[in-house]
């Protein structure tokens, strides 16, 4: 019996504990739905349910409401007065009864005292229910307080004098009884989730607080009428009854649960249909965690886009005439790189290809004299395979005049500007601004700083700028406030002034210390960056190229890429609408130069097979010091603006010019004119500023022009790919220029 009990107690105590997680589902289904009504405020707030609600704070047993004392009274009395007009004999033999739930006031045996709601003093036991059922619940109260008064008496029958009677002492008799206390009847306690029905411990529905008991003097007890007595609610039953009801409450909170979640998701799915509201939506589309995914994400989706592959082609068709299409195709435009917003009003000013990624490239650009609220100068990251916008924008206070990757830091980009300052921007910050500039003081430059060169190597390099009132800085990446070097060239040939105007750098291939400058004047000068044997810091003043007839717009070295070293060549370009070959002078001559002939020996030089025009110019000139070039290409009809070595074949190079053409030339094939010349964007008739080869394979060439556009062209591999001998065909075509010019 234990046993079971034990087990329906656990089974009970389980389903309350699931009872009692469900409400707390349902509370917090029901907090979130009011949530969700108070916040949307277009919709209204629809009512919670109530089903399954308790009046009370717990959910347990709730008696029912008394009448009033007045009406108690009045039913008692006329009660009383019915039964004792028909029963006038039972006096003092009666049994006393206790008043229970009521709260009436209860008179003992003899000289017993009223008490309130409590036991019954004297010998008191409680009567059967079989025997006794209709003197103890079936008679009047009336006659159960008059019985234990003991007066046999009539009573009267009208209510006032029966108030009058209650009111007037009884005459009492004493008599000897003994006296014991009944034990309290224990308390039965029920928690929240327990509910018991009126009837669980009385058997009569009329009075459920009432209990009966029966008295008796003397040695003559009366007992109790049946064990357990009739119409007791046992525990097998109650908790069987508790089962029930806690399944039946277990399905009301999941059909209450369902509900809620049935609701929940009506709300959602009409707040989807609804939308966001005009102000929500505009937060949403403004702030910046959207706006930087919007950007990321439409960047992947248009390098996919712009992917040039032809996934529609058949192969089954023969494609023999597009084989001679593409063979003849020497120069092929890839793409024009422009973007309405900041290149419109502006021109491109510097190109560089990057050397980590091979689809990116840098373009820099002057002010747009029409947009006054955008920054003067900007510096644009290209991508091949992103046409139409530039991967990051970087703004300046001033015009960008020349740009450049830094080699040993992909990340990391540096411009001269118009106002003299040197700028470093990072491709990982999230700010358009450069992370570190230099001052505007006498300390750097004060003028505009056409350009830029990285020299040394990953452990040790610098940046080497020159500006245009002959300052020549060299700086450390991380310490931009103050330059490492500072270097001021002048001329004091020069009539006017003693400065030389620099608007073109160039260093050597694996050279630091000995550098190249192209001023205004057109000429060309030699210049160390420190004091050796023999030369000091500055200029050489015995070493002069007269370039150009006006401005040098470019200069560039030949870069070492076979096994001849053509490191000593240069080209330069100028207004003059010319682009030439130099040798740097200072090279011993050679047996196989030398035994050319007994004048010319004494003219030309060379060194390892290299040929040098530069002692010829000089004594041409009468040991002047001034150097001639080695060839002059003048196929151009306007400004030739830039000029670039391949950085793969040894004799090819290309130039652009203000006439809107692209040239490329092959010295081993023709030195008279360009084997492809190439009219960049016809319709505009826009000049062509900056050429800059990618740094691979040399493919491609971006070309900076001067309505904000770069455009692209990829070489044919013909004229890319070098030969064997094509290192040889070199040296014998600079033999051929030093010859001619011995005569």
């Amino acid at each position: 019996m234990s046993s079971s009990s034990a087990s329906d107690k656990s089974a009970v105590e389980r389903r309350q504990a699931e009872l009692a997680s469900k409400r707390q589902k349902l509370a917090e289904l029901k907090a979130a739905r009011a949530a969700r009504s108070a916040a949307n405020s277009t919709t209204s707030s629809r009512p919670g349910s109530t089903v399954g609600r308790r009046e009370s704070d717990g959910e347990g047993f709730t008696p029912r409401a008394s009448q009033g004392a007045r009406g108690d009274v009045d039913d008692l009395l006329s009660s009383i007065l019915r039964e004792r007009s028909g029963n006038n004999g039972n006096g003092g033999n009666g049994s006393a009864s206790a008043s229970g739930s009521r709260g009436g006031d209860q008179l003992g045996d003899g000289q017993g005292s009223p008490t309130r709601g409590g036991g019954v003093s004297g010998r008191t036991s409680r009567g059967s229910e079989d025997a006794s059922s209709s003197s103890a619940l079936g008679a009047p109260w009336g006659d159960r307080r008059v019985s234990a008064l003991g007066s046999s008496t009539a009573f009267p029958t009208d209510p006032s004098d029966l108030y009058a009677a209650v009111s007037t002492p009884a005459a009492l008799t004493s008599a000897s009884v003994e006296v014991y206390e009944l034990p309290p009847r224990p308390k039965v306690v029920y928690d929240k989730s327990i509910q018991t029905s009126d009837d669980l411990f009385l058997s009569s529905p009329s009075h459920p607080s009432t209990a009966s008991f029966g008295t008796s003097t003397g040695d003559n007890t009366q007992t109790n009428g049946a064990a357990g007595g009739a119409g007791r609610e046992t525990a097998e039953d109650m908790r069987a009854r508790l089962i029930v009801e806690l399944e039946a409450e277990r399905r009301q909170l999941d059909a209450e649960i369902e509900d809620e979640k049935r609701r929940a998701e009506d709300e959602l799915e009409d707040e989807r249909r609804k939308g966001l509201s005009p102000p929500a939506l505009e937060s949403v589309l403004a702030s910046p965690p959207f706006l930087d995914f919007l950007a990321s994400s439409s960047k992947i989706v248009q390098r996919a886009l712009s992917d040039s592959y032809d996934y529609l082609r058949d192969y089954t068709v023969s494609s023999a005439d597009e084989g001679k299409d593409s063979e003849g195709a020497r120069v092929r435009l890839l793409g024009s790189w422009y973007d309405e917003r900041w290149g419109r009003g502006r021109s491109v000013t510097g190109v560089e290809w990057s050397p980590k990624f091979p689809e990116l490239f840098v373009a820099s650009y002057n002010k747009n004299p029409m947009a006054v609220n955008e920054p003067d100068g900007i510096a644009c990251v290209w991508n091949l395979h992103l046409l139409d916008r530039p991967e990051f924008v970087f703004h300046s206070q001033s015009d960008v005049l020349s740009v450049a990757f830094t080699p040993f830091h992909p990340n990391l980009l540096v411009g001269g500007t118009y106002s003299g300052q040197i700028l470093l921007w990072d491709t990982r910050s999230r700010h358009p601004n450069p992370v570190l500039k230099t001052p505007l003081s006498a300390t750097g430059h004060t003028h505009p700083v056409y350009s830029l060169s990285m020299v040394g190597t990953q452990n040790a390099h610098n940046l080497v700028s020159a500006s245009t009132d002959g300052t020549v800085c060299a700086w450390t990446l991380d310490m931009l406030a103050k330059p490492q070097e500072t270097l001021a060239l002048v001329h004091p040939a020069h009539n006017k002034t003693d400065e030389v105007s620099v608007t073109a750098l160039g260093f050597p291939e694996n050279e630091a210390s000995t550098f190249w400058v192209g001023t205004e004047e057109g000429n060309v000068y030699a210049a160390n960056r420190y004091d050796r044997a023999g030369a000091k810091a500055g200029l050489v003043q015995s070493e002069v190229y007269r370039a150009h007839s006006g401005p040098v717009t470019g200069m560039h070295f030949h870069p070492v890429a076979g096994p001849v070293d053509f490191s000593d060549l240069f080209l330069t370009s100028g207004v003059d609408w010319t682009v030439k070959l130099w040798r740097t002078a200072g090279k011993s001559p050679t047996a196989a130069d030398s035994s050319s002939g007994g004048g010319s020996a004494a003219l030309s030089s060379s060194s390892n097979g290299k040929t040098t025009s530069s002692a010829q110019g000089g004594a041409a000139a009468g040991g002047s010091g001034v150097a001639s070039p080695l060839f002059s290409f003048e196929e151009a009809d306007d400004y030739v603006y830039d000029v670039k070595w391949h950085p793969n074949h040894p004799a090819l190079f290309g130039s652009v010019d203000g006439a809107g053409k692209f040239d490329l030339w092959n010295l081993n094939m023709d030195t008279e004119v360009p084997i492809v010349s190439t009219a960049v964007a016809p319709t505009s008739s826009r000049g062509l500023n900056k050429l800059a080869w990618d740094r691979r394979e040399g493919r491609r060439a971006a070309i900076g022009s001067s309505d904000g556009k770069v455009y692209v062209y990829e070489i044919s591999q013909e004229l890319a790919t070098p030969r064997e001998n094509e290192w040889d065909l070199m040296r014998a075509t600079l033999s051929g220029a030093a010859d001619l010019s011995g005569r």
